[in-house]
């Protein structure tokens, strides 16, 4: 869709010096999501992956569990800009036989780049929605030096954050450390989103051999996310929320914060963490 980015008129003080030049910059654009014809959500994001983003929208939100229960994913043709179509508005239709949910005031809800739902979930709601266990999903212990490795093996793959400097990037691996997907966006909770979506289109929900590893913090937001698409461990170069270790706490869910170099914080489900230096745990 080429909308990745923009040019824009900055200006530059280096040493003293002062120039005028074009910056490249990570496009934002507002994206309506509709469910069966009627609007959803909205959610400002970066274009590209723009029906991958709908759908692990709608994983996260307990609608969607499966490629069967897709019909389609359209752009609404009605979404128009001086005639062209801005490419902002989505349309989901869901497979006959699949439970629509009633969408009201509640469910209509207006999303940003920065904290994406903010208050609209709590514990008992994921637990009531999720569709898969976590709880014994990915027996195998990863080994702390693995993940360790992981954010330098995001960072080479972030290629928009090059051009940049303004994307949040979300990546899937396997417990060996292989890179199985990485979006970037400019909120974080969409980057996540596009990788759940291109899971959900490909038949691979859930995703209970995968570690997922957020660019930024770990709000409650991202775990829900991860738990509601089966994924058995979450890993965030920043910080967790509390309310984000309660819920792995709960659910199962491997929480790993401030990883960064050979150091990390272990929130919850240190079962799945290779923890060799019993001695210095208190």
């Amino acid at each position: 869709m080429g909308r990745v980015t923009a040019r824009r008129r900055v200006i530059r003080i280096r040493d003293g010096a002062v120039n005028a030049r074009p910056d490249t910059l990570v496009t934002e654009e507002p994206l309506e999501i509709r469910l069966n014809g009627k609007p959803l959500a909205i959610t400002m994001r970066t274009p590209g992956d723009d029906f991958a983003l709908a759908a692990g929208f709608l994983v996260s939100e307990g609608v969607l569990g499966g490629a069967d229960e897709l019909a389609n994913i359209v752009y609404c043709a009605g979404a128009t800009e001086d005639g062209s179509n801005t490419y902002n508005v989505v349309d989901v239709r869901l497979a006959p036989g699949v439970p629509v949910p009633d969408i009201t005031l509640e469910r209509n809800v207006y999303t940003t780049s920065s904290c994406g739902l903010c208050g609209k979930a709590s514990l008992d709601a994921v637990r009531t929605t999720t569709r898969w266990d976590i709880a014994d999903a990915l027996p195998v212990r990863i080994e702390p030096e693995l993940l360790a490795a992981l954010p330098d093996r995001l960072r080479a793959s972030q290629r928009v954050f090059d051009r940049t400097g303004g994307l949040h990037a979300a990546a899937l691996f396997t417990a060996d450390g292989e890179l199985l997907d990485v979006r970037e966006d400019v909120g974080r909770h969409n980057a996540v989103d596009k990788l759940v979506g291109r899971a959900l289109q490909q038949g691979r929900l859930p995703l209970s051999d995968a570690i997922l590893l957020v660019s930024g913090r770990a709000s409650f937001e991202l775990a829900q996310k991860a738990v509601m698409a089966g994924i058995p461990a979450l890993a965030a170069v920043s910080a967790p929320s509390s309310l984000a270790v309660d819920l792995a706490a709960e659910t199962g869910l491997t929480l790993v914060g401030f990883l960064r170099g050979s150091s990390m914080n272990v929130y919850a489900g240190e079962h799945r963490i290779a923890l060799h230096a019993e001695a210095g745990r208190g």
